[in-house]
């Protein structure tokens, strides 16, 4: 960002002079200021985490409550020294994400500033490789902080040991960092407690008074705060809406708005693009051929939401010439590579290059002869469907140009029906 920063002074100033030194004028200083955080230690107070994420909080009360004397005893050396090395690690994680946030905070501002100063000068459009840079950081680290909620990702045996303790609940209630934003009085759980709260008489009575006698269309009180929950909880779902058509922001109420349409992709691992799938094709029985299925398992890489490419392999199995002719056999295998190119909605362009073993056969060795395999260019169209979050239909009609070479010759038209997961 530091480099972006400075490309776009010098376009400034050869704009606007003054502007362009009185906007960057402390801007090395402010990323050297940064950069000397992050490099920091995280042993500090500074760096302890402002933000409340439920399974580093649940891990980070059963380290506290492990640590105390009387939840200590009788554990050896070894086991003490892991409780100690995992302590410090789970205080060491809390501080970087501490830094993470003030990095977040840092390049959200930037963005802001240079976005307001850059308005009318022509230079807005030169922003989006920022807007680019802090969402997609912003999304990182929204899926690490995910991982930390994964149990299976946790110390998880060592919540199990603890979890069911009363003593462990007591001590959560009281020392846990939704304690801390949240704090129960001491008296809590007591007749006492409720000494001076209102009671549900009383509400319906100010509602009465409130809505008079012909108030809210001659509505009594449960109608009035029925309804008043029925509209509340729209405008709930319609936010929700909107939120999800952003992405999953984590929770955040300052998310960053992207100035461009999110690789989804993007932020994404290399096993977490892949793709996982199968398809099926058939055709009836020739001169030459019984009825056969081929029967395919495919491995995509998403190279963005528009762009997906892969391999695979299909086995060919025959089914007989009838009813009156049932016999299952062996009529081929192949090799086959894709690529897959978003038209518009869930339609797609997809081409291919395959290479298909036509003949019946028994054993490996019989199909070792690459010469007498018979090759496919196929292109055409892909209609994807989304079936839950996991998995889409997938739904192909193609056309092989090499089809005319083939001996024998087989149907040029390709219609395959499968499962991405």
């Amino acid at each position: 960002m530091q480099d972006k920063e400075a490309k776009l002074q010098h376009k400034l100033q050869s704009i606007d002079s003054a502007k362009a030194k009185e906007l960057f004028a402390n801007s090395e200083a402010k990323y050297r200021q940064l950069l000397g955080k992050v490099q920091g230690s995280t042993d500090n107070t500074t760096s302890k985490l402002k933000e409340y994420i439920p399974g580093l909080d649940s891990t980070n009360m059963a380290l506290k409550f492990l640590s105390q004397p009387d939840a200590v005893a009788g554990l050896t050396t070894d086991k003490l020294n892991q409780l100690a090395s995992l302590t410090g690690s789970v205080q060491e994680l809390q501080g970087r994400l501490q830094q993470a946030n003030e990095i977040q905070s840092f390049i959200r501002e930037r963005e802001a500033l240079l976005k307001t100063a850059l308005e009318n000068t022509g230079l807005g459009k030169k922003l989006l490789s920022i807007n680019k840079e802090v969402y997609y950081y912003e999304e990182r680290l929204r899926e690490y902080k995910e991982l930390l909620n994964d149990k299976k990702k946790l110390e998880a045996q060592l919540l199990a040991t603890v979890r069911e303790l009363p003593v462990f609940q007591r001590f959560m209630q009281k020392y846990s960092y939704l304690a801390l934003l949240f704090p129960q009085p001491e008296n809590y759980g007591t007749p006492a407690a409720l000494a001076g709260l209102q009671t549900r008489t009383s509400v319906q009575g100010m509602i009465s008074q409130g809505l008079g006698s012909g108030g809210a269309g001659g509505m009594n009180p449960q109608q009035y705060m029925s309804q008043q929950m029925q509209q509340g909880q729209a405008k709930m779902n319609e936010l929700k809406e909107k939120l999800n058509q952003l992405g999953n922001s984590g929770g955040s109420s300052d998310m960053t708005m992207p100035d461009f349409k999110p690789d989804q992709q993007h932020t994404k691992s290399f096993l977490q693009r892949l793709e996982y799938g199968f398809n099926i094709q058939s055709q009836r029985s020739t001169n030459w051929l019984p009825a056969t299925s081929d029967i395919a398992l495919t491995l995509g890489y998403k190279f963005s939401d528009k762009i997906v490419f892969g391999t695979g392999v299909s086995y060919k199995i025959g089914w007989g010439n009838g009813w009156n002719h049932f016999e299952l056999s062996s009529q081929g295998v192949g090799l086959r590579s894709y690529l897959d190119i978003k038209a518009k909605g869930n339609l797609w362009i997809s081409g291919g290059y395959e290479f298909n073993y036509l003949q019946e056969f028994s054993k490996f060795d019989d199909i070792k002869n690459i010469d007498v395999w018979q090759r496919s260019a196929l292109t055409g169209l892909t209609r994807k469907i989304k079936i839950g979050k996991k998995r889409e239909t997938k739904i192909q009609f193609l056309y092989d140009f090499l089809a005319v070479e083939q001996v024998p010759q087989a149907s040029a038209f390709k219609f395959r029906i499968g499962y991405n997961f």
